[in-house]
């Protein structure tokens, strides 16, 4: 099955110009089988699609999240199919909490654009540069991501290789010129996350690959973009102090829930 497994929609995302119907519509145009909702820090984009759009019996629309982790950039998240966690919308945990709690939810996760733009992506952060045993708890990797350059996601792909993992590829659509610029092949039917988590784990074979969109606003801004990624570091330091609190009852509420698991009889 053949999914674009990184998009982001007008209804889920402040940066989203593609509403979630017209992405439907194109990957379905150009032969995909399904996709990945990937908006960032937030759910908001699939449950539109879950309220306003007619069921589909031909194509799969997943529920995932792009997290914007406090110290290693952006992490693709997906969770077991009717699992929620609240604690995954609020922007700004550490990664290494991150994976735990992923984890212990069933679910996977994996850096997107491992070797994209500073502060966005895991190896251009001080933490991802000097603790390889993080990338050992990766389930997988973005390494092709239709944004990036062919350099990029060639380092991810050996990265990928290194760590013997799943290989991710998405076009990171933002607009609609560029949905499905790229795609992850998965060798087994796909019909929901609890599917995609199992074929993860099993290490199918899934392959990525795809175009490049070069119309991107890093791409026209040029050398300028640097401020804009200092500007978003900015937004996203503020951003994850101002739900310090937020997140910190989340995160005990999840703790209180693990306990009671464990506590719970056989």
């Amino acid at each position: 099955m053949k999914f674009d497994m990184h998009c982001h929609t007008k209804e889920g995302s402040l940066d989203g110009k593609v509403t979630i119907e017209d992405t439907i519509r194109i990957l379905k145009e150009k032969g995909f089988d399904g996709m990945l909702v990937s908006d960032h820090n937030s759910y908001r984009g699939y449950r539109y699609y879950k309220k306003n759009c007619e069921p589909l019996k031909d194509f799969v629309v997943l529920r995932g999240i792009e997290y914007d982790t406090l110290d290693c950039g952006h992490i693709l998240v997906i969770l077991p199919t009717g699992v929620r966690v609240p604690l995954i919308e609020i922007r700004g945990l550490p990664v290494s909490i991150l994976i735990d709690v992923v984890h212990h939810y069933g679910g996977i996760l994996g850096p997107a654009h491992p070797f994209g733009e500073r502060f966005l992506s895991i190896t251009h952060t001080r933490r991802g540069r000097r603790r390889e045993e993080i990338y050992k708890k990766f389930d997988f990797f973005e390494t092709h991501n239709a944004c990036e350059t062919p350099e990029s996601n060639a380092k991810a792909k050996q990265l990928a290789t290194h760590f013997n993992r799943p290989q991710f590829g998405g076009s990171d659509s933002h607009k609609d010129i560029s949905v499905g610029f790229g795609y992850t092949i998965i060798p087994v039917p796909i019909a929901n996350e609890t599917d995609l988590i199992e074929a993860v784990r099993k290490r199918e074979n899934i392959l990525s690959g795809g175009d490049y969109f070069c119309q991107t606003t890093k791409d026209k801004l040029g050398p300028f973009n640097k401020f804009l990624v200092w500007g978003f570091w900015f937004y996203n330091k503020l951003c994850a102090g101002c739900r310090f609190r937020k997140r910190r009852i989340a995160f005990k509420e999840h703790q209180l829930s693990s306990l009671t698991q464990e506590d719970a009889p056989n």
